[in-house]
C-alpha cells in the first residue's frame, strides 16, 4: 500500500512527459506571436487562417489523403486474407509466413525505406506517390493483420457451420456471415492504417522524390521561423484529427468483439 503514492506519481510524471509537448501545440497555435516562447502575448486565429491559405499545404494534404486512403484500403484487404488464413486454416510454413508478414513491426523503418529505395531504383521504377503507397503498405499491413486476427478469433465458428449446413457455399458464407460480423474490425483496421499512413514521414521522404506530401512538407517548413506558428496550428488540427480517428477505431474494434461474443483482451488506446 505504501508504494501506491510512488506509482501514482510515476504515472503522472510519465503522462506529463509523454503528452506535455503535445499540449503545447494548441497553446502556441493560438498565441499572437511569431516567436514560440513564453510569456504568451494574446490570442489569435491568424495562424489557422495562414495555414488554410497556403496552396502548397493544400496540395500536400491532398496527396497525403490519396496515399492514406490507398494504403489503408490495400493494407486492410491484404490483412483480411492473411488474418483469415492464419485463424481458420493450417498450411505448411504457416508460422514462418506469418512471421515474415509481421516482420516490419520490429524492423527499423529507416532500414525498410533504404532497402525499398535501392530495390526500386535498381528495377528502374521512378519514385512517385505510387512508390510511397507501396512502401507504406508494407509498414501498415502488419497492423491490419494484428487487428483483424483478433476480430476473426472472436468469431463463433458455429455460425459458419450452420450456414454451410443450410446449403450456403463457402464463398457466400464468408460474404453473408463472416464479413458482416468482422466489419467493425475491418473499419478499425482501415482507420488505424489511415492514421499511420497519413502521419508517416520516413517512407514518404525516401520514396516520394520531392513530391508534396504533408509530413515531408511540415518538416521542410520548420526551417523557416516565420512558418513555425502556422505549422503548430496545423499540428493542432492533425492531433485532433488523429484522436478522433483512433477513438472511432477503438470503438469499432470493441463493438466487433462484443458483436462476435468474444472477450476484449486488450485495446488500441
Amino acid at each position: 500500500m505504501k508504494k501506491a503514492p510512488i506509482l501514482k506519481g510515476y504515472t503522472l510524471f510519465y503522462l506529463l512527459f509523454l503528452y506535455g509537448p503535445i499540449l503545447l501545440l494548441p497553446i502556441f497555435a493560438f498565441n499572437d506571436s511569431k516567436v514560440v516562447a513564453f510569456p504568451l502575448k494574446g490570442l489569435t486565429l491568424n495562424w489557422f487562417a495562414e495555414m488554410a491559405a497556403d496552396q502548397n499545404l493544400r496540395t500536400a494534404a491532398k496527396n497525403s489523403l490519396i496515399i492514406a486512403f490507398s494504403v489503408s484500403s490495400i493494407s486492410t484487404i491484404l490483412g483480411i486474407f492473411a488474418a483469415r488464413a492464419s485463424v481458420r486454416y493450417n498450411f505448411p510454413g504457416k508460422a514462418p509466413i506469418m512471421g515474415m508478414i509481421m516482420l516490419p513491426l520490429v524492423l527499423p523503418e529507416m532500414i525498410v525505406a533504404m532497402a525499398l529505395l535501392v530495390v526500386l531504383l535498381s528495377l528502374g521504377i521512378q519514385l512517385s506517390l505510387f512508390t510511397v503507397i507501396v512502401g507504406q503498405v508494407l509498414i501498415c499491413t502488419p497492423f491490419a493483420v494484428a487487428i483483424l486476427t483478433s476480430a476473426f478469433q472472436s468469431l463463433d465458428r458455429s455460425l459458419e457451420e450452420a450456414s454451410l449446413d443450410l446449403g450456403e457455399t463457402a464463398v457466400s458464407t464468408f460474404r453473408l456471415i463472416v464479413l458482416p460480423l468482422v466489419m467493425p474490425g475491418i473499419m478499425a483496421s482501415f482507420l488505424i492504417c489511415f492514421t499511420i499512413s497519413f502521419d508517416e514521414f520516413i517512407i514518404a521522404n525516401f520514396l516520394g522524390s520531392g513530391k508534396p506530401i504533408l509530413s515531408v512538407y511540415i518538416f521542410g517548413q520548420f526551417r523557416f521561423p516565420a512558418k513555425v506558428p502556422s505549422m503548430l496550428a496545423l499540428g493542432t488540427v492533425l492531433v485532433l484529427f488523429s484522436i478522433i480517428l483512433l477513438g472511432f477505431a477503438e470503438y469499432m474494434r470493441r463493438r466487433g468483439i462484443a458483436k462476435a461474443g468474444g472477450k476484449d483482451s486488450g485495446g488500441l488506446l
